[in-house]
């Protein structure tokens, strides 16, 4: 019986990429699995149809012979059936099958026994609105892992120094053979004589118990530049903690709480604030002195000004992050309406009141008082 088309068993065409012919496998291994098709012998040998179609063509040169020659062009690779002695033969090992059949679902995790970076720390640091409007020097305290200075981050005890593991050689990995019914297998997985080091500390440090490094409180330094916001996150290279067998070390993030002022509001790099002025002050205009990021300052009011009026103070709001210029301050002016009046002073206002007509209303209040009054006279 003459074999199928490499192509027409994985349902590819023959300028198919090798994703294409990953993805077409992957989908098919999973239909005709042996595990889930139990005791269904014509889905075992389309599992080894297919498994054999993709060993081939995901093979460069493999994949050119056959292209070139056909079947008759992989023979001498051991590619006619999977039912000898060898069963599946040697494909790369267990963990390699699952990975490209499962991706890494099934697949572990191989340990590096590499240079390691050090964990990254997180603080809170917080400031006064005045402190984020103009910058502050500040000190946080944190706790990282560092360097055993006994042992120098070995974690051997002095004079002495770790072995190179006997069962992985180094490696901190080991593959395990596996024969199954399908042929044989290997997986590779962490060592468990030294966890996954690659070496193996006989007389470990008494100060940091062979970890090599040890828990410290610290106080740094950090610096906030002007015009933060509530809610950043400054980044202090290599203040985290110490990298391990020689890795860098990682980096403190600082997340900013500013408190919230009795009297400014932030908008942008815009500062708010109300003021509130007296009634003859709105109505005959004047000089006032308001509050702002920068002591008092003075600002013109104008004869006839309304309650809710806002004014622009330019340059004393927040200085802008990333540059030097800063933002305004913009001030709304509340009207207060006097209480607690004297008889005197109510006279006065009554006389003052009577003299007071549409001529001396402004704007769309001018309006307003004219329908009012045509209303009640009519």
């Amino acid at each position: 019986m003459s074999k199928r088309d490499y192509y027409d068993i994985l349902g590819v065409s023959k300028g198919a990429s090798k994703e294409e012919i990953k993805k077409a496998y992957r989908s098919l291994a999973r239909k005709y699995h042996p595990d889930v098709n139990q005791g269904d012998k014509n889905a075992e040998e389309k599992f080894k149809e297919v498994k054999e179609a993709y060993e081939v063509l995901s093979d460069d040169n493999l994949r050119a012979r056959y292209d070139q020659f056909g079947h008759e062009g992989v023979k001498s690779e051991g590619f006619e059936g999977f039912g000898g002695a060898g069963g599946f033969g040697d494909f790369g090992g267990f963990g390699d099958i699952f990975d490209v059949f499962f991706g890494d679902q099934f697949g572990q995790r191989r340990r590096s026994n590499g240079p390691e970076q050090g964990e990254d720390i997180r603080a809170e640091l917080e400031l006064t609105f005045e402190e984020a409007a103009f910058g502050v020097e500040k000190e946080v305290k944190i706790n990282r892992k560092e360097k055993c200075r006994v042992c120098s981050g070995t974690g051997a005890s002095p004079g002495s120094s770790p072995k190179t593991c006997p069962s992985c050689h180094g490696s901190g990995q080991i593959k395990v053979s596996q024969r199954t019914p399908f042929g044989q297998f290997q997986s590779i997985r962490t060592c468990s004589q030294c966890s996954g080091a690659g070496t193996i500390i006989s007389d470990p440090c008494q100060t940091c118990q062979g970890k090599g490094r040890v828990n410290k409180r610290r106080t740094i330094k950090v610096k906030v530049p002007a015009g933060v916001e509530d809610g950043m996150r400054l980044r202090v290279a290599a203040e985290g903690g110490s990298g391990l067998r020689g890795g860098l070390p990682g980096d403190l993030y600082v997340f900013l709480n500013v408190k919230p002022h009795e009297i400014f509001e932030r908008q942008g790099n815009n500062v708010f604030c109300e003021c509130p002025i007296s009634f003859a002050q709105a109505a005959l205009g004047g000089e006032i002195e308001v509050p702002s990021l920068d002591g008092k300052v003075k600002m013109k009011i104008p004869e006839g000004t309304q309650t809710d009026t806002v004014f622009r103070l330019r340059g004393h709001g927040i200085p802008h992050l990333k540059g030097s210029s800063r933002g305004d301050q913009l001030v709304k002016v509340k009207v207060v309406v006097p209480t607690g009046l004297t008889e005197e002073q109510k006279e006065l206002l009554r006389q003052f009141d009577d003299t007071v007509d549409d001529t001396n209303v402004a704007g769309k209040e001018k309006g307003f008082f004219k329908r009012v009054k045509d209303a009640f006279m009519a």
